[in-house]
This record gives C-alpha cells, sequence and structure tokens, in this order.
C-alpha cells in the first residue's frame, strides 16, 4: 500500500498492481500509421540553468526511441513533446534530428521531424519566417526523414492576415521534395498561436487552411490536427483531397478517431500523430494490431480505458503535459532520473504526479509495477509525504 496526495490535500490509500500487462514487440502497423510522438531525456548531470541550452542524455533517449520503434510505431521527432520552445532550442533539435535519423536508418523504423522557425529570435518579417522554415527543412531531408512543418509562433506574430500564411507555406511546400505533414497546433498547447492560420474563427482558419492544402495536394501527405476538437477534425478530414491523410493529434479523443466512421456514413478515420503515445506506446501498438484484424470493438475495448490518463497528462495548461509523460517513462524504468531540460519536471503538482501514477499503475503500463512504485515513493519522500 502507498499513501498518495489528492488535490484536496488529503493522503489516500492505493495498493499497486503486482503484475504489468504484457505486450510483445512487433513490425510495422498495417491499417493506420501511428507515429509516437517523443520526449527528449535530459543529462541529468550537466550544469545548466533554465537561459543555456539543453543538456540531452542521448544514449537514454535514443534508447527510448528504439522502444517505440520495437513496437512496431513511428517516431514524430522534434516535435512540441520534445520540448521544442520550452527548453530545446533549434542547436539542439537539429542535432537531435540528426541524431535521431540515423538511429532509424539503423533500425528500419519509420521517422517524420519537425521543420518550424524557433531559430528567430525577437520580430521577424516574412522573409525571415520563410528562410527560417527552409533552413530546418533542409536539415529535416538531409537527414533522411519526413517533414512535419509545424505552427510557427514567429508567423503568427508577424502575418497580417490569412495572405501571409498562403505566402510563407506556399514557398516553404514548393521547396519540399517529398509530400510533408501539415500541423496545425492549437493555443492550448502554445498560446503564442492564438489566431494562427490568420483568424481567430476556427471556421474562417478552416477555410484558409483547406485552401492551401488544395493548392498545394502533391506537396502535402497529411495534416497534424492538435484542436482537442473531434468534431472539427471529422468535419476537416471529410473534406481533405483525395490522398491526404488526417493524422489526429487529440489527445482526449484519439480512439473514436482513430476507429473511424461506419461505412455506411463514409468509412472515415485519422491515422495517429499523437503526444499520448509516448507513454502509451506498446499499449497503443497492441490496440491497432486489433483493428488491423478488423475488430474495431476490440480496439476500443483496449484504448478506450488510456483516455482518463490522457486526459489528466493534457489537462490545462495543457501545454506542461510533458512532465507527466516524463514522470511515465522514469516510473516505467526508461530513464534513471526525474529531470527534465529547463527544470521542466517541476510544472506540475505533486497531486497531479501521483494521479498520473495511479491511473498509468491501474492501465498495467509499468513494466515492472515495484520499480514504479520505489520510485514513487522516493520522489514523495523527497516531498515529505510521510509513509
Amino acid at each position: 500500500m502507498i499513501r498518495l496526495p489528492g488535490a484536496d490535500g488529503t493522503l489516500r490509500a492505493y495498493e499497486p498492481r503486482t503484475e504489468p500487462l504484457a505486450f510483445t514487440a512487433g513490425g510495422p502497423l498495417v491499417s493506420r500509421t501511428v507515429l509516437a510522438a517523443a520526449h527528449v531525456v535530459a543529462d541529468p548531470y550537466a550544469d545548466t540553468t533554465p537561459d543555456t541550452p539543453a543538456a540531452v542524455d542521448w544514449d537514454a533517449t535514443l534508447a527510448f526511441r528504439r522502444h517505440l520503434w520495437s513496437h512496431g510505431l513511428g517516431v514524430a521527432e522534434a516535435m512540441d513533446t520534445a520540448q521544442r520552445g520550452m527548453g530545446l532550442d533549434w542547436a539542439g533539435a537539429a542535432e537531435l534530428i540528426r541524431r535521431s535519423a540515423a538511429e532509424a536508418r539503423a533500425v528500419g523504423g519509420r521517422i517524420a521531424c519537425g521543420v518550424g522557425t524557433d531559430q528567430l529570435t525577437g520580430t521577424a518579417g516574412l522573409p525571415a519566417v520563410r528562410a527560417a522554415y527552409e533552413e530546418q527543412l533542409a536539415v529535416v531531408e538531409e537527414a533522411g526523414a519526413q517533414a512535419v512543418v509545424m505552427a510557427s509562433r514567429a508567423l503568427a506574430a508577424t502575418a497580417r492576415g490569412p495572405e501571409d500564411y498562403a505566402e510563407v507555406y506556399g514557398q516553404v511546400l514548393r521547396q519540399a521534395a517529398d509530400p510533408v505533414v501539415l500541423h496545425w497546433l492549437g493555443p492550448m498547447f502554445d498560446p503564442a498561436l492564438e489566431g494562427y492560420w490568420g483568424s481567430a474563427d476556427l471556421d474562417a482558419a478552416t477555410e484558409t487552411f483547406l485552401e492551401l492544402i488544395a493548392a498545394h495536394p502533391d506537396k502535402v501527405d497529411g495534416i497534424k490536427v492538435s484542436l482537442l476538437d473531434a468534431r472539427r477534425e471529422v468535419e476537416l478530414r471529410r473534406r481533405l483531397p483525395d490522398g491526404v491523410r488526417c493524422y489526429t493529434g487529440d489527445d482526449f479523443h484519439y480512439p473514436e478517431l482513430i476507429a473511424g466512421e461506419e461505412p455506411s456514413a463514409g468509412g472515415r478515420f485519422s491515422h495517429a500523430l499523437l503526444g499520448v503515445f509516448d507513454p502509451l506506446g506498446p499499449l497503443a501498438a497492441e490496440a491497432v494490431r486489433v483493428l488491423d484484424t478488423g475488430d474495431t470493438d476490440g480496439f476500443r475495448t483496449l484504448l478506450d480505458p488510456t483516455v482518463e490518463l490522457s486526459r489528466h497528462l493534457f489537462r490545462a495548461p495543457t501545454r506542461f503535459y510533458k512532465t507527466g509523460v516524463v514522470l511515465l517513462a522514469w516510473l516505467a524504468g526508461h530513464q534513471d532520473h526525474f529531470a527534465m531540460i529547463g527544470g521542466l519536471q517541476s510544472a506540475r503538482s505533486l497531486p497531479h504526479l501521483a494521479r498520473a501514477y495511479e491511473l498509468a499503475d491501474g492501465l498495467g503500463l509499468f513494466p515492472d509495477p515495484l520499480l514504479a512504485e520505489s520510485r514513487l515513493r522516493s520522489l514523495l519522500d523527497v516531498y515529505g509525504v510521510p509513509r
């Protein structure tokens, strides 16, 4: 029995499970393309501060990606889960891209990497934004990875309207050697992206987004939608041109969006590019393997119970979900410490972290439940929680 602190300041007794769920490694998934946005592991011994470049434990970071690939998942690299714009600067992201892409080639894993403009500082005009996108696109393409064109804080701050988005993205798409994934990240993940695509009206923003895709259908493999609005995602994917895929980034509604519509309703579905599939990797892969057999009910039976954990990790302020993700990686034995670049391990409260442990343990996510319990006890000791 372990005593966990609750949000009301009281302690509650919890009996950890003794056996994990069993998940086996396997080859690529068939019915859906599934990418897990992976976190980075900090170097806990580096003498850094939040204002200095991130120090990454490369061995542990790459080992975690091999863990995801071993279960048939793809890796979405250098995305917001990797703390882009929240501790990891462009120089660190570029090194992460090169190292992970090389590792992907070595093991035959799928990888897609984020292309942004985070090397810019201060106010930047549209030419600078275009040049920043093009610089990062070149790094990703030279590494042999697929590009995910991320939303740009610099563009959001500079653009005067939808036409500026069309100009910048059009230039980037024309430069791309291969089809890219366009990423629409909502302000719940990054408040600086409020009004993206030139309007705070999501209906108007959607029209701009669709017009861009329609103008460059041969350069768009798919779109990643991270708005936490299942209805809007369903409506958007119905309007995509043939051959353009929807990758859900909705960490609140992913089971239903991946499962898709009934054939009578069109049979459309979403692929996945999700931060929550970092901690859920083996279970998520197992669920999609069930879906590969045509068993939608079995898929939902496995994946639906994980939504409570995901909604907890991604609760407002959503952008701090990375703290819970790294906590679970530590408890699961994927890294030896609970330290994050930029000191972000302090971004969530102890009751929040305790509840994340409880939900994950209930799902059987920890390969060694005793190790997870022991590590959580050590964290509770630091906070002075009585045993």
